[in-house]
């Protein structure tokens, strides 16, 4: 009996979960704990027996997804060519982060406490340390490669998506290419996979985000 219980609690979680991250894709992270408990299909009070408070559902929500960012850098690890384990850690935490944008929202969200996104940063970033070093060791990559190098990376490609996401949501894996091409030791020059934006293209994703702010003011 007590086993279904702890069986029942645990699926409702991840129904909350799930439901927060959809919601959050949609409509942003102003929406509250009953809703969240309305679209999983569950009673409000369980939604509040699981999480006191929206809070600790973002908390819980980040929290699982720097589980997924440290088991993509194990997987790394684990990949013998350690550049092959560069490439697949940087495109599988691309496509988690930009894959999901409830769960962008929540990576990037300014109620996360400054100790749990360090706490998060000291679980993934040894990780890639020993990653960059084993690459280092192996030739594959620039001799002043530094693990810093991969976070500024993750950053502007982001930076990149937010910017471009209506025009061409794919182009973050440009500048994947030529950034990846400027870390190798001896680079070859790798076929860009997505075009670059023309002069129209490119007024309109620069345009668009310098709309943003006055759209939000007037919410």
């Amino acid at each position: 009996m007590a086993e279904n219980l702890r069986s029942d609690a645990a699926a409702n979680r991840e129904r909350l979960l799930r439901a927060a991250r959809e919601l959050y894709a949609r409509s942003g992270p102003d929406v509250s704990l009953n809703e969240v408990a309305r679209h999983a299909g569950v009673g409000v009070g369980t939604a509040y027996r699981r999480f006191a408070n929206k809070q600790e559902l973002m908390e819980a929500l980040f929290v699982s997804a720097v589980d997924e960012l440290e088991a993509y850098a194990r997987a790394a690890l684990d990949e013998p060519d350690a550049w092959r384990g560069i490439v697949g850690f940087l495109e599988r935490s691309m496509e988690l982060q930009f894959g999901d944008s409830g769960l962008n929202t929540i990576m990037s969200h300014p109620a996360l406490a400054d100790e749990q996104v360090a706490q998060a940063r000291s679980r993934v970033a040894p990780l890639l340390q020993r990653l960059v070093e084993r690459a280092r060791e192996q030739g594959s990559v620039r001799a002043d490669l530094e693990q810093s190098d991969i976070i500024f990376l993750q950053a502007g490609l982001a930076a990149i998506r937010n910017l471009t996401r209506s025009v061409e949501p794919d182009l973050y894996r440009r500048y994947l290419t030529v950034f990846l091409d400027g870390i190798r030791a001896d680079p070859a020059r790798t076929p860009l996979p997505v075009r670059a934006l023309d002069s129209a293209r490119t007024h309109a994703a620069m345009t668009q985000e310098r709309q943003r702010p006055r759209e939000r003011r007037r919410r």
